[in-house]
């Protein structure tokens, strides 16, 4: 399985589906809620949930979601990355409920190369959050920065932490 790219190997216009996509549950979205301290009651509790809003139900915190999608396209997109520069933008399109099962994508908007550094460039993507319907409920643009091939080269290449297997 494919870790991240390098700079050379993202084209603009690239769309990465991200696999697996993930079924929110009721614990995954009370636990991100409680580690994060939002109490708020949309999320938290149920009865407030049913008897006072306009969904009638629990809704999944939407920077758990956003994490999820920033998690899922780390094998595509960041999995070699110098650094995660700016979250450009990020919106909440429609509500994800406990059973939903988000699933992601990301395009390549653009790239260019480092003005600092000549063994590393910039990548410009888009990320889009979808349910099992369909339904888009979060996309986020941000910029990462890649490193060159020749930047892995001269470190070791692929994996120079992994330790080699014993005897």
């Amino acid at each position: 399985m494919q870790f991240g790219r390098t700079y050379e190997e993202f084209e603009v216009g690239a769309v990465y589906k991200h696999w697996p996509g993930k079924t929110v549950t009721e614990y995954d979205d009370h636990l991100f809620c409680l580690l994060t301290m939002n109490h708020h009651p949309l999320h938290l509790d149920t009865n407030y949930a049913e008897r006072t809003t306009d969904f009638g139900r629990n809704v999944v915190v939407g920077n758990y979601v956003y994490s999820l999608l920033l998690g899922m396209s780390v094998p595509d997109v960041s999995g070699k990355a110098i650094a995660n520069l700016e979250i450009e933008s990020l919106r909440h399109v429609a509500p994800t409920f406990h059973g939903d099962t988000v699933y992601g994508e990301t395009t390549v908007l653009d790239k260019w190369p480092s003005k600092s550094k000549d063994d590393r460039g910039i990548v410009y993507v888009e990320t889009t959050g979808y349910k099992q319907d369909g339904t888009v409920v979060c996309v986020f643009r941000r910029k990462v920065m890649v490193p060159t091939a020749t930047y892995i080269e001269a470190r070791g290449g692929e994996q120079p932490g992994r330790p080699a297997p014993l005897g």
